[in-house]
């Protein structure tokens, strides 16, 4: 990381590095001539010029290359005309081999130049696309802390097919986070048509279940819709595995809806457990495939309680001995640490277990119940219709598998 720093900041235009870099090529340079003077008639130094050109184009950028290959060309005919040799066939072919080359070593620079700009421009437009789809989650809603971490899998994309949302009714918060089939910039499409789904049918007036047949209906319609053919990716191979958790501001538990994606871990009291919905509804997409009722399950999570929602970006990270990464067992050792401790830390462990770019995007969010009650009014969720308060009182279920 710091050598490519330097190496940034040598193309810096403006950078003082680069200016003190090429001070040094063109020094490197006027030394040829001078050195010519004192030496045999037998021995010359004409090859050396290419060398501070070729590290001028490929560290200082195309103009300043173009610059120093100019100077190079100027300070052989001067070592050339010194000697008296400067018509001579030795030197004119050193001097159109210098030519040949240091154009050359120019244009590959400056379409490598281009192709950084246009990277960075495709940075730049990634960040407001993720921005936009992909908001960020407020710190608090209702009773309840919030922290994120995404990563996207590669070294470029900051857009994946992982994606969390959440919104606020008015006595509860719920949070979806999902897993679109693909990763990277291909998935972009079907992310935004999970998470406008989500958004428009989090603000209705309607119990959780029903939240879901909307937003099964809405991701159903908007992928065939988008479909454009045999040449496209089978319909039925689009599909999205969700998981959408409701938490009252007044009740110490929370409602889990499963479509096909991993369990949420529960942290209580030094333990960890998964949360394991009994009837798992299948992927967003293909629930009509089935008529999924879509009941929430009822799971205990009193205040001081941390949930754990996560991809599979996680869970099949590999290690180079090819062994995944032991979320539950490191989970564990972070119970007790308020959510942005606990997802930086996972974070960080995860990507030291790989040692190597994502192969696939990860998507967490830890989440700590402060207290029951309502809404504190600092909360900058986005508040919408109640539905915790229509669903009476749930049948609660012991968490699942521990550590």
């Amino acid at each position: 990381m710091e050598f490519g720093s330097r190496l940034s900041a040598m193309q810096d235009p403006v950078g003082s590095g680069c200016r003190v870099f090429v001070a040094v090529m063109i020094a490197i340079i006027a030394a040829v001539p001078i050195a010519d003077h004192f030496l045999p008639e037998d021995i010359h130094l004409a090859h050396v010029l290419v060398i501070p050109v070729a590290l001028a184009s490929a560290f200082a950028g195309a103009v300043r290359g173009a610059l120093t290959g100019l100077a190079a060309v100027v300070a052989l005919v001067a070592a050339g005309a010194e000697r008296h040799t400067l018509f001579s066939e030795n030197v004119l072919v050193q001097l159109g081999s210098l030519v040949m080359l240091s154009v050359l070593l120019v244009l590959i620079s400056a379409l490598r130049e281009r192709r950084r700009h246009e990277l960075q421009e495709l940075r730049e437009v990634s960040r407001a696309t993720q921005g936009v789809l992909l908001r960020p989650l407020p710190t608090r809603a209702g009773p309840v802390t919030i922290a994120t971490a995404y990563r996207s899998a590669g070294d470029g994309d900051r857009i994946g097919g992982d994606l969390y949302a959440v919104a606020r009714t008015a006595r509860a918060t719920r949070l979806l986070i999902g897993d679109v089939r693909g990763k990277g910039l291909c998935s972009i499409g079907d992310t935004e048509t999970v998470l406008g789904a989500f958004r428009a049918a989090a603000h209705r007036q309607a119990p959780l279940a029903e939240l879901m047949k909307s937003l099964e209906a809405g991701v159903r319609w908007e992928l065939t819709e988008s479909w454009d053919g045999p040449n496209e990716t089978d319909i039925g191979e689009r599909f999205v595995t969700a998981a959408v958790v409701e938490i009252p501001d007044d009740e110490p538990y929370v409602r889990v809806v499963s479509c096909g994606h991993l369990p949420p871990i529960l942290l209580h009291d030094g333990t960890v457990t998964t949360l394991d919905v009994p009837e798992p509804a299948p992927p967003l997409g293909l629930g009509g495939l089935t008529g999924s009722s879509y009941a929430p399950t009822a799971f205990p999570f009193a205040p001081g309680d941390r949930l754990l929602l996560y991809t599979d970006g996680v869970t099949e990270a590999r290690n180079g001995a090819g062994e995944f990464y032991p979320l539950m067992s490191r989970v564990a050792e972070w119970a007790d640490r308020r959510p942005d401790q606990l997802v930086r830390k996972m974070t960080d462990d995860l990507l030291a277990h790989v040692a190597a770019p994502l192969q696939d995007d990860m998507a967490v969010v830890a989440i700590v119940r402060d207290a029951l009650g309502g809404r504190p009014p600092h909360a900058r969720a986005h508040a919408g219709a109640d539905t915790a308060a229509d669903a009476g009182e749930p049948d609660v279920r012991p968490a699942g598998r521990g550590l």
